[in-house]
């Protein structure tokens, strides 16, 4: 599993932003956006608390100038920093899609006058433990206001990466502007993607819907039947979450001591990171 919850970060708000991905089998993803404005302590202050009050929170504020470091709510959850492109929720969009807000204008790009710390290695260390790749699928990013940058909904749906805000479908933002995305993902100590976790992250309990299909739900399968939990009555469609798996699931539960509405059948945090299912 990847970090929800970057222990170098100052708790901003009351944590709440968001919900369960809507496509927590999609490829991982970041988006970076510039709050347009000034930067400094007492900036970090204000614009943190206006979006706490319009309800616009990303996942994490950062201080260029500062490398002051900020987090509203889980990795693992919505952020609220994205208009939907029509039906298409685009702050659910993948297992994750962390949203950075960085405390700069478009006009001016903040890597070419930046001063980034530890606090931006941990900041890039916990996208990257989610598998998010150090690529940016859309190209390059906006210039300037009217720059026609591609906000493909078919890439942003597909592929996994970083993103600005100006790529994505149905928003009309330009930020974060042309900033360097080289250097940005070399200040984090390495400028190469990460390998895997080897297990795979907990979807959450949502993704376990009946019908859905997922490598996940197959991985959990052989990991269930591996520790002597198979209530299954059949190996076919073992990669689609049903009676059978909920079953043997409930029967992991038991084993590790649950019981009562503790022992659903629905996996959870804690137990789906004992079950260690192979990274997919």
């Amino acid at each position: 599993m990847g970090e929800i919850w970057i222990s170098e970060a100052t708790r901003l708000g009351d944590g709440v932003i968001g919900g369960a991905m809507d496509t927590p089998d999609a490829e991982p993803r970041s988006v970076w956006h510039s709050t347009e404005s000034g930067a400094g302590p007492a900036a970090f202050r204000a614009v943190a608390s206006g979006l706490i009050d319009d309800s616009d929170e990303p996942h994490i504020l950062y201080d260029p100038t500062t490398d002051a470091l900020g987090q509203f709510g889980p990795l693992n959850q919505s952020a609220r920093a994205l208009r939907n492109a029509g039906s298409l929720r685009t702050n659910r969009t993948g297992r994750v899609c962390i949203q950075i807000e960085v405390l700069a204008r478009a006009g001016t790009p903040f890597t070419g006058y930046w001063k980034p710390g530890p606090n931006f290695a941990a900041l890039l260390r916990a996208i990257r433990s989610w598998g998010v790749p150090d690529v940016w699928p859309s190209g390059r990013l906006a210039r300037a206001g009217n720059d026609d940058v591609s906000r493909s909904t078919s890439t942003w749906t597909s592929k996994g990466g970083h993103y600005g805000h100006c790529q994505i479908p149905g928003n009309d933002h330009w930020d974060p502007g042309a900033i360097d995305t080289v250097a940005l993902l070399a200040a984090g100590g390495s400028g190469t993607q990460q390998p895997k976790p080897a297990y795979e992250p907990f979807p959450g309990a949502a993704f376990f819907a009946s019908g859905r299909r997922s490598p996940i739900i197959a991985a959990m399968h052989a990991r269930l039947t591996a520790v002597g939990c198979s209530r299954y009555q059949s190996s076919l469609n073992a990669d689609v979450w049903g009676s059978g798996d909920k079953a043997s699931y409930q029967a992991w539960q038991r084993k590790l001591g649950y019981s009562g509405t503790d022992a659903d059948g629905i996996p959870g945090p804690t137990s789906w990171a004992k079950l260690q299912v192979p990274n997919v």
